[in-house]
């Protein structure tokens, strides 16, 4: 049975990637001029252009916290709810972040498959709940 501090820990999840995704791909830009004479020293200069970059540093961090968060729920939550759940949510939330940041949003088709999407998620939490009276007949037939 699924318990509401699951499913919070999967929505903290989908938020803290969904939400950095279009922040770390703008925290990428400039990083094409970079160049370097040896594969070592462009893949060098290229990390070095990333950790000092605070656009791209700041929201990979707090990508980062959503995977410990991700790690730490799968512990607890089944993996046939928290893996649809959180990925699924982490789509919409980047879409909805990148529309914010002004990113294409896909128009009448990425509205559908959002809604479509949200069906989906909905019927996995649905049944993933188990029902009150199928726990108390289970437990009078023992």
């Amino acid at each position: 049975m699924v318990t509401i501090v699951e499913l919070l820990s999967l929505l903290l999840v989908a938020v803290l990637w969904g939400c950095t995704n279009p922040f770390l791909k703008k925290g990428t830009e400039g990083i094409e001029h970079v160049s370097k004479t040896s594969r070592v020293s462009q893949l060098l200069a290229e990390v070095k252009f990333l950790l000092l970059n605070l656009k791209y540093l700041i929201p990979f961090l707090l990508n980062q916290s959503g995977s410990l968060v991700y790690y730490y729920t799968l512990s607890t939550t089944e993996l046939s709810l928290a893996v649809p759940v959180a990925n699924t949510l982490t789509f919409l939330c980047t879409l909805l972040t990148g529309k914010l940041l002004g990113e294409e949003f896909g128009g009448k088709q990425a509205v559908a498959g959002m809604f479509l999407t949200m069906v989906g998620i909905t019927l996995c939490v649905i049944s993933s709940m188990e029902d009150p009276g199928k726990q108390n007949m289970n437990q009078t037939v023992h």
